[in-house]
């Protein structure tokens, strides 16, 4: 019970083969445009990273920078990064075996080390696959964020991940790349450009918590279900949910404690379910 309460602690307060070849010539003309509109869909909008989506939400759209009290994000994204090579079929949990060991006792091992094309993901993944013996969930995101107390491992550390994310962004049209003075030094900051694309990962996490709430976390889209949990654990799910009326933030927030509350080796070991991503809520949510 002690754990649970310890979970929601952060939300009580609220601040401020071509298959196309055996179809009919109706289907493959339908199938053409279904394809054209997922084409046109893809070039319009701005595909975005778990990490990307979670430091996204926690920058200043003027000042473009996180808030200087946050220390929750640096392992967040950590944890982000762990969860998206776990989704690109990258990484996964070892078996549980016959008694059925708990995702947090588990170790990581590599499953494909095919380059993801992300420059972060892949340092990380080539940290795990040349590890030995394997390593858990928890000791992972200590080995990447740095805060290990082994001086033989920090060189696992992931650095500068906040500034390469937001370079990422910048890249892709979404920020851009200022000077700030604060007193004693100067700062690269990263205001929006196009708060669009920060405003519709917004509207996703909302709508997922209202009017698309499924009351099943299965039925969710695993990567959104992802942020959800990320985004608190890195203590910028609030700003998502800053905008919402005093009615459907009690409704989000009560639909995200439901999320927090569950027991999440059930949830993994439910059909279709990704083990990597539960283990890594697991570590956080403990």
């Amino acid at each position: 019970m002690a754990s649970r309460t310890q979970r929601n602690a952060g939300l009580v307060q609220r601040k401020n083969i071509n298959s196309s070849e055996f179809c009919d010539p109706d289907e493959q003309s339908e199938n053409r445009q279904i394809d054209e509109d997922e084409l046109d869909h893809d070039s319009k909008e701005t595909r975005l990273t778990l990490m990307e989506e979670v430091l996204l939400l926690g920058l200043k759209d003027r000042e473009g920078y996180t808030s200087f009290w946050n220390d929750c994000i640096s392992s967040g994204l950590r944890g982000c990064i762990l969860i998206e090579l776990g989704l690109r079929g990258r990484i996964e949990l070892e078996k549980a075996g016959m008694r059925r060991r708990s995702l947090l006792t588990r170790k990581i091992i590599c499953k494909s080390d095919t380059p993801t094309g992300d420059v972060l993901l892949d340092e990380a993944l080539k940290h795990i696959k040349e590890t030995e013996p394997s390593e858990s969930i928890q000791t992972w995101i200590e080995y990447l964020s740095g805060e290990t107390w082994n001086p033989l491992k920090l060189r696992y550390q992931l650095r500068n991940v906040r500034e390469r994310l937001a370079k990422n962004l910048v890249e892709k049209g979404v920020c851009t790349t200022e000077k700030q003075n604060f007193l004693l030094f100067d700062m690269t900051t990263h205001p929006l450009t196009d708060t669009g694309v920060k405003q519709k990962v917004i509207k996703r996490v909302q709508d997922a918590v209202l009017s698309r709430w499924t009351n099943n976390p299965q039925r969710m889209d695993k990567r959104l279900l992802a942020l959800i949990y990320l985004a608190h654990a890195s203590d910028v799910l609030e700003n998502a949910f800053a905008p919402l009326s005093d009615d459907d933030y009690e409704v989000a927030m009560k639909r995200v404690r439901e999320l927090l509350d569950l027991e999440f080796d059930v949830e993994s070991m439910k059909e279709g379910s990704n083990e990597m991503m539960w283990a890594v809520i697991a570590a956080f949510s403990k």
